[in-house]
């Protein structure tokens, strides 16, 4: 079987990977799409995740435009975050992903089962 042709840097499949490729990345829209959270709740959303991690991740996600931050104005300071309509597009992709990853789970446990 031909392997593809390479993929050029236009392609839309590598520029989307730009973006989910990063571990939590995913993770973190999967929790943005049930609304606007702040730091500290997306945080133990993500057991595991460091604070620098989500830090540069939700900055990623912002430069990207695909989120967008709200601080407020008192003591101590508030910030939420929360998806942008193009943001809002993942959504789909998190769909496609826990229905691989549901079938993925199902075929190991069918494969464990007939060990």
């Amino acid at each position: 079987m031909a392997s593809p042709p390479p993929c050029p840097p236009s392609c839309p499949v590598a520029t989307a990977a730009r973006i989910v490729e990063g571990k939590w990345t995913t993770l973190i829209v999967r929790e943005l799409l049930g609304g606007c959270k702040r730091f500290s709740e997306l945080q133990r959303s993500l057991p595991g995740i460091s604070a620098k991690v989500l830090t540069e991740r939700l900055k990623l996600l912002e430069e990207y435009h695909l989120l967008s931050k709200r601080t407020y104005a008192c003591i101590p300071p508030k910030t939420e975050y929360s998806l942008t309509a193009l943001g809002m597009d993942l959504q789909q992709v998190i769909q496609a992903m826990a229905s691989f990853g549901t079938a993925m789970q199902q075929a190991a446990a069918g494969q464990r089962d007939q060990a």
